[in-house]
């Protein structure tokens, strides 16, 4: 029995085995906030809305059915920040530095799982990698959780209180999880520029992408003396999340100028826009009720949510890279190219297709979602359904005030997005994809009218 299992599963791709993982770890993070010891005294919660969260926190994306602050005990935030430290990382980077403390040698087939799950190309360097990813990650959060603990030690009744405080929102905002046990999100720090800059600096780092951050501490400690030069991803990734975010503040602040912000002054403008544009990338957390602002600007975050964070980071959604690609794509196309020449570099044909192909999936799913979920909920207005799906594909956690309210049906919907924004528009593609086989013959070409 148990070596039939076994041959069954080494049937399954690497890709398969890690939506397998994921699915494991959705269950175990499901039966860990169900546990009696995580709830508050005198607490009922559904097992819908059980499962509901701890897809959230796994897939790191932040929304919830019911208020975390008033159903989870103090052990449940710490089950749930466990959850997001898997999701966050990734389950193999998690497990590979399980692994190494153990003792356990990881081969070839663990290495491919990594590589699936981290969407690395080659198997070289990847142990070494995943443990410098862990590592800056836990370093990020520790320097995090200090800095916003003693920042709070005035705003609660004890040191323990403050700290705690101070390493959830860490942990939270560097994996992009969007969850808050402050019962209001960021709503209370909206005057605090301090503590919406640091939570700021925190999704950022957490939404850039994993390669960046090795290729930037790989820079700062590099001593060679040949000039270190930085990956095209590297480059591209960053100008991109940098573009998306300064196009998203003044944005916002264009459409909301004579509207939320007409009372506000600059610095409160400023404040609002960027920390919104930011936390759309992937954050979730909001300094204010979204229902504030006005349809274009929601429309807006929607779309920047769609597009979500980088790839091999924290974050979910379409993915900067898979964006900015099928974009130059158009453009160099316009100008009567065929190929896609940046910083002295050529991008690969097959990147280029593949950036069409998942930028076209995404969009169908997306698009099928919200005519679901508009079928399960009649009766919400469609901006909110189109919010909430986009919301969710991007593994944000921003919402209109609706996920509490959703049928069985819906929130089935809405975890199968979370689920997918997680693992990533590529790795579904792959499992469903099956194995390439390459042509024998082909028949006559013909050309047909596009456009």
């Amino acid at each position: 029995m148990k070596e039939s299992k076994k041959i069954r599963l080494s049937k399954l791709s690497s890709f398969q085995l890690i939506v397998l993982l994921y699915l494991v770890g959705a269950l175990f993070s499901t039966v860990l906030l169900m546990l009696p010891i995580a709830h508050k005294p005198g607490v009922d919660i559904s097992f819908i809305d059980t499962m509901f969260v701890a897809v959230s926190a796994l897939s790191v994306t932040g929304l919830t059915p019911v208020s975390i602050v008033n159903t989870f005990s103090t052990t449940g935030y710490v089950f749930i920040l466990f959850i997001l430290q898997v999701g966050g990382v990734g389950v193999m980077t998690f497990s590979s530095v399980v692994w190494i403390i153990f003792g356990k040698k990881i081969g070839i087939r663990e290495r491919q799982l990594i590589m699936a799950d981290q969407n690395r190309t080659d198997l070289a360097g990847l142990v070494k990698l995943m443990k410098e990813i862990f590592l800056l990650i836990l370093a990020i959060e520790a320097v995090g959780a200090i800095i916003l603990g003693v920042y709070f030690l005035p705003y609660y009744p004890s040191a323990s209180e403050a700290f705690l405080h101070g390493l959830f929102g860490s942990i939270s905002a560097t994996t992009n999880g969007g969850f808050d046990i402050t019962g209001q999100s960021l709503v209370i720090f909206a005057d605090d520029y301090f503590v919406q800059f640091i939570n700021m600096i925190l999704i950022i780092l957490g939404a850039i992408g994993f390669p960046v951050l090795v290729e930037v501490k790989n820079y700062l400690t590099y001593r060679g003396p040949i000039k270190f030069h930085f990956s095209l991803f590297t480059k591209l990734t960053t100008i991109v999340y940098a573009i998306l975010a300064v196009f998203g503040a003044i944005s916002i602040y264009l459409l909301e100028r004579s509207h939320f912000f007409a009372d506000k002054s600059w610095h409160e403008s400023f404040f609002y826009s960027t920390f919104q544009s930011v936390a759309a990338r992937s954050g979730g957390l909001t300094t204010l009720d979204l229902n504030e602002f006005s349809t274009a600007t929601l429309l807006l975050l929607a779309i920047l949510m769609f597009i979500g964070a980088s790839p091999s980071s924290m974050g979910g959604g379409l993915r900067t890279t898979t964006f900015a690609i099928a974009i130059l794509g158009v453009y160099f196309y316009a100008r009567g190219k065929d190929t896609i020449k940046l910083f002295h570099r050529e991008v690969h044909p097959i990147d280029l297709r593949r950036a069409s192909v998942v930028m076209t999936t995404g969009f169908v799913i997306w698009f099928i979602s919200i005519i679901l979920l508009a079928f399960f909920e009649p009766d919400l207005p469609i901006l909110k359904i189109v919010f909430e799906i986009s919301s969710a594909f991007g593994t944000t956690g921003f919402s209109l005030g609706i996920t509490d309210d959703l049928s069985t049906p819906s929130k089935l919907l809405i975890m199968t997005l979370m689920f997918i924004g997680r693992i990533g528009l590529f790795s579904l593609l792959f499992i469903i994809r099956g194995k390439t086989i390459k042509d024998t013959y082909h028949f006559p070409r013909e050309r047909i009218f596009i456009g």
